[in-house]
């Protein structure tokens, strides 16, 4: 057992999704951090701190490192997920904090690294002289060789578990746990319920789309409002005739399917492009031939 006492604890490794999901932690809390900054300039000028954008960020950034790594030994986001850094280059399986050296150069590789990296290209973009060419192309190809090692520390990180980053590489220090991690205790109960109920919706998200809808609404509210005694005289589409049978509104090019119903042809033509087997919602008809309605309505019908 560990115990409460800091350089007597025993170190516990952290898995890589603890250390991957610090690493998201970190960047939201710079970007909030970053966003809640400048939103106190929104009534200036605009472009006020695009000239002083990197200094500003490197002073943001310095005082993070002030109050996590210098005085806790863990990020935020480490602090959030039970985690804090750990001299590795120390002997001792115990838990050793961080030398002031060691935090000193990850403010220098993080911060310092960051900022040059906005800044160089600032001081030596508008240079025409050679030296300062080549140096410009000397600081593009360390900074994609810093890439590609990244890259690769990565992909050790993904073998091996620790190092999530090249700067923790370099310095020596590693991702352990504060307090030894409890199990979890997961009911077969809850872990029934849940796989149940992702499997049920994973069904009805591929069946749903196979469903009409639209016919199976216009089917139950034929059941609901169910429409006897209609003649297909034309006294009776005239006295119907005022009223699509689907959109309800005064029929525009009023055509019928073979039925005592007035439909739109706008409406009815494109229910029958879309469902070949479309049936009326008033009767139940199927689309025996498109016609247009040959019986004139009066204009005085529609004040009626």
């Amino acid at each position: 057992m560990a115990s409460s006492t800091g350089n007597e604890k025993s170190v516990n490794p952290v898995l890589r999704i603890s250390q991957l999901d610090a690493l998201e932690l970190n960047k939201a809390l710079e970007q909030l951090v970053w966003s809640q900054f400048t939103s106190c300039f929104h009534g200036f000028k605009p472009g006020v701190l695009a000239h002083f954008e990197p200094e500003v960020k490197a002073f943001l950034w310095f005082i993070l490192w002030r109050f996590t790594i210098y005085s806790k030994n863990a990020t935020v986001g480490q602090a959030i997920l039970n985690i804090r850094y750990k001299n590795n280059l120390s002997q001792t399986e115990k838990y050793q904090p961080l030398s002031k050296h060691q935090k000193l150069w990850y403010l220098i590789l993080t911060v310092g690294g960051r900022w040059l990296e906005e800044r160089c290209y600032d001081l030596f973009s508008n240079r025409q002289l050679q030296s300062f060419c080549k140096i410009n192309h000397c600081i593009s190809f360390g900074a994609g060789l810093l890439k590609l090692c990244g890259l690769l520390n990565f992909l050790i990180f993904l073998q091996k578990g620790t190092f999530a980053t090249l700067t923790e590489r370099i310095l020596g220090i590693r991702s352990v746990f504060c307090k030894p991690q409890s199990v979890r205790q997961v009911g077969f109960e809850y872990m029934n319920r849940e796989l149940l109920w992702h499997g049920f919706a994973e069904f009805l998200i591929y069946l749903l789309p196979l469903i009409n809808v639209r016919k199976l609404k216009l089917k139950i509210s034929s059941w609901c409002l169910p429409i006897a005694g209609l003649s297909n005289s034309e006294n009776t589409l005239a006295a119907h005739g005022k009223e699509c049978s689907l959109c309800g509104e005064w029929p525009t090019m009023p055509h019928t399917i073979g039925c005592s119903h007035v439909f739109c042809y706008y409406c009815i033509k494109s229910n029958y492009l879309f469902d070949m087997y479309f049936t009326c919602p008033k009767c139940g008809s199927e689309v025996q031939s498109l016609q247009p309605l040959r019986y004139k309505i009066e204009m005085t019908e529609l004040h009626a």
